[in-house]
């Protein structure tokens, strides 16, 4: 077994823009080389010429990310879990094809080293980027390493866990896209971009209705992060290859509630092995109301729109739904005028949806939205697993 050792220097005295990281604190990585594929359980593991597939999703804290990997995960069949007789603590998650590891284990201080420097977690000073950097890309070409754990529950760094090579890889959390060198080995990438009223209106009801929080501390509590997260996280979505946009509805007037919610899925056009999904007619620009006899929906009603757009200078296609679903078995109507959704059979997204009735908006576009991604980088880990068997086959013929 090969053994490679990274160390990294210490700084936290200097910011970077969003393309170079800073330095951090010494870290030691430790890479493991199989010599055969005997060497891995098969559900988990590939050799060195079987490319792992990464995906990057980032998001803050609070905007679904479970949600949407328990989505993604169950979309590739099996149910995702902590790794067998490991750390009970631990923010990984494996199922029969893929592997979900939390950024949040890069993170380079501790809590208590956090309150010490003055820094959060969404400040690049308090993450190890070259790190992350070193073993995603480490995994991506079939090297196991030994990853640190970040324990929520004692704030503390734990030992590492072994992660052996996955069919396919998700980075989820803070900073998937913020260091250049990682956004190159991802081969499709995900912003979940929840408006700042939205996410105000879920914060005070889970918090206060759940925790007893005085609306208050909500507000410092936003407005800690908010400073942070302008300068670091949100950049990130001009950079993702699609994105899921949660906003206020505009169905209901001055809606202060935020449960019914329009959603937007936009999607960059020309990238690699992605076809955007298109309503009736691709190219068009459409509003549609669904028939009212097929579709039950109470107050105020679903509303849809597809067309073309720019995204940060950038050509996209944008799906927008406003409203919810009183009836899941009834999207089925919707699904027929959706394209490129890659389905393997009619009826798939609304089967989905149904299998996960009992998810976080399970009822508005959220749910619709990330499923219909799910599936998407399914059909885009076949392609790339396909061009890979093909590449040596032409190289033979040749």
């Amino acid at each position: 077994m090969a053994v490679s050792t990274i160390h990294s220097p210490k700084s936290l005295n200097s910011t970077s823009p969003i393309s170079t990281p800073p330095k951090t604190h010494q870290n030691h990585a430790i890479f493991h080389k199989p010599t055969s594929k005997r060497n891995h359980a098969p559900k988990i593991s590939c050799s060195s010429d079987e490319k792992t597939v990464v995906i990057g999703l980032a998001a803050d804290s609070g905007c679904g990310k479970s949600t949407f990997m328990r989505r993604l995960t169950s979309v590739f069949g099996g149910g995702a879990e902590p790794p067998k007789r490991g750390n009970p603590d631990s923010n990984t998650l494996i199922s029969d094809m893929t592997t979900v590891i939390c950024l949040d284990d890069y993170h380079s201080l501790d809590r208590t080293g956090r309150k010490e420097k003055g820094v959060t977690a969404l400040d690049p000073r308090a993450n190890n980027f070259d790190l992350m950097y070193e073993q995603v890309k480490a995994i991506k070409e079939g090297i196991a390493v030994d990853k640190p754990i970040y324990n929520h529950v004692t704030g503390l760094i734990d030992p590492p866990e072994l992660i052996k090579p996955p069919k396919i890889l998700v980075i989820e959390g803070l900073h998937p896209m913020y260091d250049a060198r990682v956004r190159e080995l991802l081969d499709f990438s995900i912003y979940l971009d929840i408006s700042n009223e939205v996410k105000f209106a879920w914060k005070i009801q889970r918090d206060m209705a759940e925790r007893g929080h005085s609306l208050e501390s909500i507000i410092a509590s936003i407005e800690a992060r908010q400073t942070d997260f302008d300068a670091y996280i949100d950049p990130q979505k001009q950079h993702a290859d699609a994105v899921i946009e949660v906003l206020p509805t505009q169905l209901i007037p001055d809606d202060i509630e935020g449960k019914v919610l329009r959603v937007r899925l936009i999607m960059k056009e020309g990238v690699k092995y992605f076809n955007p999904v298109y309503l009736f007619d691709e190219g068009s620009t459409i509003s549609w109301i669904p028939c009212g006899r097929k579709l039950t929906c109470s107050y105020p009603g679903i509303k849809f729109a597809y067309g073309p757009d720019t995204y940060y200078g950038q050509e996209v296609s944008v799906i927008e739904m406003d409203g919810q679903f009183d009836r899941l078995d009834e999207l089925i109507y919707v699904e027929s005028y959706l394209s490129n959704i890659s389905t393997k059979f009619y009826g798939e997204v609304t089967q989905q949806m149904l299998k996960h009735a009992d998810f976080p908006g399970s009822n508005n576009g959220t749910g619709l939205f990330q499923t219909i991604i799910g599936l998407k980088i399914r059909d885009l880990y076949e392609q790339i697993t396909a061009s890979t068997v093909a590449a040596p086959l032409e190289s033979t013929k040749a």
